[in-house]
């Protein structure tokens, strides 16, 4: 069994699992500035909160993870000092809003209305004095500590401790999530066959074909490597 003795995840789950309220009806998140701080308002309850070992999301000093969750990008609205915010990564699927004084992540948002996730914004709800945020459920990335420099003979003490916290260690996200993306991914690959079965009808008969070109590299990978490279940048969001 696996010594989780002196085990950190992130400070808002290292001493257990507060749990949220099902009345909770958002609050406001603070940058770590003392003078002008960016003040965001997330107008509802999140979901899908969690920790997240990539090397994109923001964590706080010391932390070996992330907690952030999802909310409706309707609900999220800049309150103060927004003209200090700045995008993390423009070419970035998820365009992470920062304080460009303290460096905190804000907010992520989805441009691309063709992402299974557009619609969702992430943020960190560690950010808000309010109570009763959704709870963590799950550990998603979990491998990828080790590209913020992990030891690799860590990784059994780090999953034996997000199970003591009821905190399932996944390297991709949970089984909700991944199926909805397949499902998003799912429709897309059906109408595509579609559309181009209908141009081919439409198409003047040729009395020979030349052979399709081999398929580019790469494509028979898995669907989900597919998917996370395409979406989140290779598993690393």
């Amino acid at each position: 069994m696996a010594n989780t003795e002196g085990v950190l995840i992130h400070p808002a789950v290292d001493n257990g699992i507060k749990q949220g309220s099902p009345d909770f009806s958002g609050g406001v998140l603070s940058c770590h500035c003392t003078d002008n701080p960016v003040k965001i308002r997330v107008g509802a309850q999140t979901a899908h909160n969690h920790v997240c070992g990539c090397t994109k999301c923001w964590k706080p000093e010391g932390a070996i993870f992330s907690q952030v969750a999802v909310v409706s990008r309707d609900a999220v609205e800049v309150l103060e000092n927004g003209d200090k915010l700045e995008i993390v990564d423009t070419q970035a699927p998820i365009q992470r809003y920062r304080c460009r004084d303290c460096g905190v992540h804000m907010y992520g948002r989805i441009e691309n209305q063709g992402h299974p996730f557009y619609g969702l914004d992430f943020v960190h709800t560690e950010l808000s004095k309010e109570q009763g945020w959704s709870a963590p459920e799950f550990a998603a990335f979990v491998s990828s500590v080790i590209e913020s420099g992990v030891d690799p003979s860590r990784m059994d003490g780090i999953r034996g401790r997000l199970r003591e916290l009821g905190l399932h260690p996944y390297d991709t996200l949970s089984p909700p999530l991944m199926d909805a993306i397949a499902t998003h991914v799912a429709k897309q690959s059906a109408s595509a066959p579609a559309a181009a079965s209908q141009n081919a009808s439409s198409a003047p008969q040729q009395e020979s074909a030349t052979p399709p070109p081999p398929p580019p590299a790469g494509q028979g990978e898995s669907l989900f490597g597919r998917l996370l490279s395409r979406l989140f940048g290779g598993g690393q969001r």
